[in-house]
C-alpha cells in the first residue's frame, strides 16, 4: 500500500510540474552538488561512507564515496537524456538509453576527482538539450523500473528527482567525512590547478 501511494504521489507531482520548473530544479541541484564538492579535500572525495537507509538509495548503494555518487549520477543522467531524445523522436531507446536503470548504473570501484566535471557536464548537457526538444508529454513511453511507463516529460522529471534523492546521500557523506577528517576544503583555485 505504501509503495502504491509513493508511486501515485510521484506520478501526480510529475504531471503537475512544468518543463521550466524541472530545469530550474535540476540547475539548483547541480549548484548544490558543486557546493558540496568544495566542502571536502580532494583525497576525501574517494572515502566510502555507509549511510543509513534512505528512500531511493538501494542497499548496495549505501557504502559509496562522494565521487562514486557523482559517477552514478552521471551514468544515470546520460541514460535519461538519451531516453528522452529517443522518445521525442518516436523511437525506442538505444545506446546509453537502453541501459538497465537498476543494473547498469553502478560506479567504478575508485572513481576520482574527474567525476566532478563529468557529473557537471552530464547535467549541463541535459539542461542545454531540453529546450531544443518539441513536445515531451504523451508521446512514446518506456518503462521505469519502479514507477512504470514514462513519457519524455516523466523521464525529465525523474532526472531531477534522482539528483535530489542522491543529494541527500552525498550531503550525509560530506557531513560524515568533515566530522571525521576535519573537512578543510581546498580553495577552488587550488582544486582546479591540480
Amino acid at each position: 500500500m505504501r509503495n502504491l501511494l509513493i508511486k501515485m504521489a510521484v506520478r501526480t507531482r510529475f504531471a503537475l510540474t512544468s518543463r521550466n520548473k524541472v530545469s530550474l530544479q535540476i540547475r539548483r541541484s547541480l549548484d548544490a552538488y558543486l557546493a558540496l564538492s568544495q566542502q571536502i579535500k580532494r583525497e576525501h572525495g574517494a572515502v566510502r561512507v555507509e549511510v543509513p537507509r534512505m528512500p531511493g538509495v538501494d542497499e548496495e548503494m549505501r557504502n559509496w564515496s562522494f565521487f562514486m555518487i557523482l559517477e552514478h549520477n552521471a551514468i544515470v543522467n546520460r541514460g535519461i537524456t538519451s531516453i528522452i531524445q529517443s522518445l521525442v523522436r518516436g523511437e525506442e531507446p538505444e545506446g546509453a538509453g537502453a541501459i538497465d536503470m537498476k543494473r547498469d548504473v553502478r560506479p567504478s570501484r575508485n572513481p576520482g576527482e574527474a567525476q566532478i566535471q563529468i557529473f557537471r557536464a552530464s547535467v549541463e548537457d541535459h539542461l542545454q538539450m531540453i529546450p531544443s526538444l518539441g513536445r515531451l508529454r504523451r508521446g512514446l513511453r518506456t518503462p521505469h523500473p519502479i514507477f512504470g511507463r514514462f513519457d519524455a516529460h516523466n523521464w525529465n522529471c525523474m532526472f531531477g528527482l534522482h539528483l535530489y534523492i542522491h543529494y541527500k546521500q552525498a550531503e550525509y557523506v560530506i557531513r560524515k567525512i568533515s566530522a571525521e577528517k576535519g573537512g578543510g576544503a581546498e580553495s577552488a583555485q587550488t582544486r582546479t590547478a591540480g
